[in-house]
């Protein structure tokens, strides 16, 4: 019986290198990996200085509203303390000395005018600049004048008189026909009397800077004209007379 051959078992080769590891194309992140650089986060100056100017803002806020509430305090302890009150004005008396027209539209005017300054207040003083007075009808000045300074006294009534006058006061031929037609009228001529000046309160030693003030004095009326014998006499009996403060801020006046 023959003896069966069997071939003999081939000894196993390695594979390549390259079938085990074949080669592929490189990614862009392989290829930029060496040369971009690494990515560091740049301060935020921009962020900064915006926070530093909220910071500032906030704070000039607060210290402005912090000076309003301490000139609020302070004004209602004054107020309480010394009940301040406005000087009244009213007209005593008025009388007209000259009121004439000329052809060319021309006017001459005298009056003779008695005003009350009173002052209710028991700590206050008031301190006047001279006062500045003209004698308005129907917006159309007709007569000016000056009442000079004085001091206002504590409880204090003033009798004020002033000359007030015109001399030659160029009108218009329309301003003209309407002061002889209200002249002629049964109700009269409306007068008005404004004064303007400046004051100075002085309280426990201490004087406040100047104040403006205005007076207007309403509801005048004159029915009869001046004759060389006798003025004519003014009507006040409804004469009322309003304060008002005016204060200046840069070109406007309040």
């Amino acid at each position: 019986m023959a003896d069966r051959v069997y071939p003999t078992a081939k000894p196993a080769t390695s594979a390549p290198a390259t079938a085990a590891n074949p080669a592929f194309p490189a990614t862009k992140a392989q290829l930029y990996s060496n040369t971009r650089p690494a990515y560091r986060p740049q301060p935020h100056h921009r962020r900064r200085s915006r926070s530093r100017c909220c910071s500032c803002c906030l704070w000039i806020i607060f210290l402005i509203l912090l000076q309003l509430v301490i000139v609020a305090a302070l004004g209602a302890a004054f107020y309480v303390f010394y009940r301040p009150h406005r000087p009244s004005f009213s007209v005593t008396s008025l009388k007209v000395q000259t009121l004439n027209f000329t052809t060319n539209s021309h006017l001459t005017s005298s009056f003779n005018l008695n005003i009350t300054a009173r002052n209710r207040n028991k700590k206050l003083v008031f301190i006047y600049n001279p006062m500045a007075i003209s004698i308005f009808s129907n917006d159309v000045d007709i007569g000016d004048g000056i009442i000079p300074s004085f001091v206002h006294g504590k409880k204090n009534t003033t009798l004020l008189k002033t000359k007030i006058a015109s001399s030659g006061k160029e009108l218009q031929s329309s301003e003209v026909s309407t002061l002889k037609a209200d002249i002629k009228s049964k109700s009269g001529l409306p007068l008005k009397v404004r004064l303007d000046t400046k004051v100075r309160v002085k309280v426990l030693g201490l004087k406040t800077p100047r104040i403006g003030i205005r007076v207007n004095c309403e509801g005048i009326k004159v029915t009869s004209l001046p004759t060389a014998k006798a003025p004519a006499t003014a009507s006040t009996s409804n004469a009322k007379c309003k304060v008002d403060v005016r204060v200046k801020i840069w070109k406007w006046t309040l």
